[in-house]
């Protein structure tokens, strides 16, 4: 894990500020993490895909939490590539390998999930990235589909990116 100073308008190269991670299996390591997320509290999130979990650590990076393992079941994930963050700290998973999203509350708690294989609207080929509004809208980029699809935070469909014009949700 790499955290870097904020030098978008500086002439000078990026600081590092802190690292941390190594390849493994136990807390605190990594097997081909694919995104990170922060809570509006700096905790930070990582989608620790190879692991089929979630890690949680402080903004120190110290270890706070691990949530999954692999499988189907509520709670399982096979490979999740994105995780997101909602205004009331629940957590949303991409998880790629099963086409579906799930959504776990603020302390790993199963809630529930959304999604199947398919190309109908609300189903999925290999969600990888997930995003969240102000609003809790939840944006999930839908990889072999080729759009973007919009939920609300319970889970029900509300728009994708195959509009009639270039760019637009419908």
């Amino acid at each position: 894990m790499l955290a870097m100073s904020d030098t978008s308008r500086a002439e000078t190269p990026p600081t590092m500020v802190l690292k941390w991670g190594i390849v493994g299996t136990a807390d605190g390591q990594f097997n081909q993490p694919h995104c990170v997320a922060a809570d509006a509290s700096g905790n930070i999130y990582v989608a620790d895909t190879e692991n089929h979990r979630i890690q949680k650590f402080d903004s120190t990076g110290i270890f706070m939490a691990a949530w999954g393992s692999v499988g189907t079941g509520n709670g399982q994930f096979t490979r999740p590539y994105g995780v997101a963050i909602d205004t009331a700290g629940n957590i949303y998973v991409a998880d790629t390998d099963n086409h579906r999203i799930q959504k776990l509350s603020s302390t790993g708690t199963y809630i529930t999930n959304w999604g199947s294989y398919g190309s109908a609207d609300g189903q999925f080929s290999s969600p990888s990235g997930i995003a969240t509004d102000a609003s809790d809208n939840v944006y999930v980029l839908d990889t072999y589909n080729h759009r973007i699809q919009k939920f609300t935070s319970a889970g029900a469909f509300s728009a994708n990116g195959e509009g009639s014009e270039p760019a637009m949700l419908r």
